[in-house]
C-alpha cells in the first residue's frame, strides 16, 4: 500500500468498523476485568523494522483491534488506580467527533466552532466551581501543564516585584524564589517548577506530621520571616494518599496579609466544590491567585484534559505568546494563553459533558462517589483483617491488610506490597499501593460516572481473597 490518497474510499469503512469494535468494547466494560491474563501475548504482536510497504488501513485496524487485551480497561468501572475517570457518552462522542473535524484550537481564525466552545465550557466550570467569573481559563493537557500554567504567572508576579520581566529576561540578577506547601504537594506541581526552572528541591513542606498536615503557624512564620519579599504558597486540594485537603481558606488569609501568591492544585479535589456536603473542603479558593484541576478525572472527559484558571489573564500572553506574519494578532488566542501552539480542541468534550449533564447531573455523581467512598469505608472497618489508616473526606479510602496477631511494620509492609502486586496480575479491580505515614496501603479513588455499589464491593472482596491466599490462611 503506497500513497494514503489510495484509500480515501475506505475512510467510511475504516470509522464504521472502529466504530463496532468500540460498541462491543463498551458494551462489555462492565463485566470486563481491567486486566486480562493476555498482555504479554497481544504485546508480543508489535515490533520489527519499520516496513517499506504498508498493509493498509483495514489491515493495521485489525491488528489493533486484535491486540486489545494489552490495553487496561481504565475507562470502566473498577479501575480505581490514580484518580482516573472515563468518558460520559456525551464526553466519549463528542471526543470522536474532535478527531473527526480535527482543528487546531489556536485561535479564532484556526477554529471558530472549538474557540468559542472552549470559551463557553471555561465560563461554565469557573461557575460549576465557584471561581470568580472575571479570571481567565486555558484548558491543558492535564494536572501538571495547569500548574505549569498557573505557577508560569505567579512566577511572573514574582519578578515583576523586582521589576523584571522574567519571561524576558530569564532569572538574570534575581534571588531565588521562595515556595511554601505543605506536605501534601503532588509531584505534578513539583515538576511544573522543575520546568519553570525554579527547581524541585527550593520547595519548603511545613508539615506537622508524619502524614503531610500543614503546619500553618511555620507557614506564618516563614512568610513574615521574608519580610514583605513575595512568595508563592501551594494549597492542595484533594492530596493523593487519603483525599485530604490544606486548609485554604487559612491560607488564603495567610497570602493575602503577605503578599504572597497562593496557587491551589486542586487535580481532583476542586470538584469538592460541586456538593454542597463537601464545598467547606475548598472554601477560600476565591482567595486564590490561581487555581488548577484535571477534567480527565471527575469530570469524566477522556484524556488529555486539565485546566488552568487565574485571577490576572493579562499575565498569560507575555508568557506563553507568540507571533509571527501569517499568525492572527488579534481575537481570542487561546494558543497565546498556554504552552501549545497545537492544540487538540478539547473544549468539544468538555462543553458536550456540561451541556448534556449540567450542575445538577455533576453534583449527583459527586454525591452518589462520596456515598461510595462512605461504603468502601464501612466495610472497611468492618473487616477484621484491614485496617483503615486515615478519614475519608472525599473519594478516596486509605486502609491495609492487617490480619490480627500481625504488628511487626516491616513485615506488614512486605505482606501489603505482596497483596499489592498480587492485585494488580489478577486484574478483577485495579488499586495500585502507596505509603501513607510509612505504611504500604491501598488507596481507592472513586471518580468514574460508571460506578456502582457492586463495583466498589470488589474492593474489599477481592482484597481480603488474595490477603488469604498471601498468609496461607482462611479469612473469616
Amino acid at each position: 500500500m503506497a500513497d494514503p490518497l489510495s484509500e480515501k474510499a475506505r475512510v467510511e469503512a475504516a470509522l464504521r468498523y472502529i466504530a463496532d469494535e468500540a460498541v462491543r468494547y463498551l458494551a462489555s466494560i462492565d463485566e470486563r476485568p481491567v486486566r486480562t491474563g493476555r498482555v504479554d501475548e497481544a504485546l508480543r504482536r508489535f515490533g520489527g523494522p519499520l516496513p517499506e510497504d504498508g498493509v493498509g488501513a483495514m489491515p493495521a485496524l485489525e491488528e489493533l483491534v486484535a491486540a486489545r487485551d494489552a490495553a487496561l480497561a481504565s475507562s470502566g468501572p473498577r479501575f480505581f488506580h490514580w484518580v482516573t475517570g472515563g468518558g460520559t457518552p456525551a464526553a466519549l462522542a463528542a471526543d470522536w467527533l474532535t478527531s473527526a473535524l480535527d482543528q487546531n484550537a489556536f485561535a479564532h481564525d484556526s477554529t471558530p466552532l472549538g474557540t468559542r466552545v472552549e470559551t463557553v465550557a471555561i465560563e461554565w466550570l469557573k461557575d460549576l466551581f465557584g471561581i470568580p467569573a472575571s479570571w481567565g481559563g486555558v484548558l491543558v493537557t492535564g494536572a501538571t501543564m495547569a500548574n505549569f500554567v498557573a505557577l508560569a504567572a505567579a512566577r511572573r508576579w514574582w519578578a515583576q516585584r523586582y521589576d523584571v520581566d522574567v519571561d524576558d529576561r530569564g532569572f538574570a540578577g534575581l534571588p531565588p524564589l521562595p515556595v511554601f506547601s505543605s506536605g501534601y504537594i503532588h509531584v505534578s506541581a513539583t515538576k511544573a517548577l522543575a520546568m519553570l526552572g525554579i527547581g524541585r528541591s527550593t520547595v519548603r513542606r511545613f508539615a506537622r506530621d508524619a502524614v503531610g498536615r500543614l503546619d500553618l503557624d511555620a507557614l506564618d512564620a516563614a512568610l513574615r520571616d521574608l519580610r514583605g519579599a513575595p512568595a508563592i504558597v501551594v494549597a492542595n486540594a484533594g492530596e493523593v494518599n487519603a483525599g485530604d485537603f490544606d486548609p485554604i481558606a487559612l491560607m488564603a488569609d495567610l497570602a493575602e496579609r503577605h503578599g504572597a501568591w497562593l496557587h491551589v492544585d486542586g487535580a481532583f479535589g476542586l470538584f469538592a466544590a460541586v456538593s454542597p456536603r463537601t464545598r467547606p473542603l475548598v472554601d477560600g479558593i476565591a482567595g486564590a491567585r490561581s487555581v488548577i484541576a484535571d477534567a480527565h478525572k471527575w469530570l469524566n472527559v477522556p484524556y488529555d484534559c486539565g485546566f488552568a484558571f487565574v485571577r490576572d489573564a493579562s499575565a498569560l500572553p507575555p508568557i506563553f505568546g507568540i507571533g509571527a506574519p501569517y499568525l492572527p494578532d488579534s481575537g481570542v488566542m487561546y494558543g497565546v494563553l498556554g504552552p501549545e501552539a497545537s492544540r487538540r480542541a478539547r473544549g468539544l468534550a468538555v462543553w458536550a459533558t456540561l451541556r448534556a449533564y449540567g450542575r445538577r447531573g455533576y453534583r449527583e455523581m459527586v454525591e452518589r462517589h462520596l456515598d461510595l467512598a462512605q461504603r468502601v469505608a464501612r466495610r472497611v472497618d468492618a473487616s477484621p483483617e484491614l485496617e483503615r489508616l486515615a478519614d475519608v473526606p472525599l473519594n478516596i479510602v486509605c486502609f491495609r491488610v492487617h490480619p490480627k496477631g500481625l504488628d511487626d511494620e516491616g513485615a506488614l509492609n512486605e505482606l501489603n506490597t505482596r497483596v499489592g502486586a498480587a492485585l494488580l496480575e489478577d486484574g478483577r479491580i485495579y488499586v495500585g499501593t502507596t505509603r501513607y505515614s510509612g505504611k504500604v496501603a491501598f488507596r481507592p479513588a472513586i471518580v468514574n460516572w460508571r460506578t456502582t455499589d457492586a463495583d466498589v464491593d470488589t474492593i474489599v472482596d477481592v482484597i481480603r481473597d488474595l490477603a488469604a491466599r498471601a498468609t496461607a490462611a482462611p479469612i473469616h
